[in-house]
């Protein structure tokens, strides 16, 4: 069986990956509601403003330490695949979370693009709880790809 590094990073699947993450990405910030899916989408409008293509590139950038991050729950989750990876994902919403969390942390405290490091840094205290209302989709992108 490959890895979740061989199967998403290969030359012929990684810019549909890119591409669907990114999906995922600008379908999460425009669900949120209330104050604070004001405040979300403020630092995703400003952080594209900076760079419009910066949810592709920074995805591209980290996907492979997303995918190392993902294998153990991709390992657990098993040979059986009949169960959606998304829902398995969330049910483990905390481990998942925070070890997606660990690669975007990494990432932002090497930046040298500060109005990056500060729109990051300002929703960090909320982004554990964004992560994880991720999971269900980014597990059926991960699933669809790596199937």
């Amino acid at each position: 069986m490959s890895s979740l590094s061989e199967t998403l990073l290969a030359a012929d699947r990684r810019p549909s990956v890119v591409a669907d993450l990114v999906s995922v990405i600008d379908a999460e910030v425009k669900d949120k509601k209330g104050i604070g899916g004001v405040t979300v989408k403020g630092a995703y409008a400003a952080v594209r403003k900076v760079s419009p293509t910066i949810a592709a590139s920074a995805t591209d950038r980290m996907l492979p330490d997303f995918a190392t991050a993902l294998q153990p729950f991709w390992d657990d989750f098993g040979a059986d695949r009949a169960e959606d990876f998304g829902t398995y994902l969330a049910g483990r919403g905390d481990e998942a979370a925070d070890a997606l969390l660990a690669v975007t942390d990494a990432r932002a405290a090497a930046t040298q693009r500060e109005p990056l490091r500060r729109a990051y840094n300002g929703l960090r205290g909320k982004a554990k709880g964004h992560v994880e209302h991720a999971l269900p989709r980014l597990g059926k992108v991960v699933q669809q790809h790596a199937s």
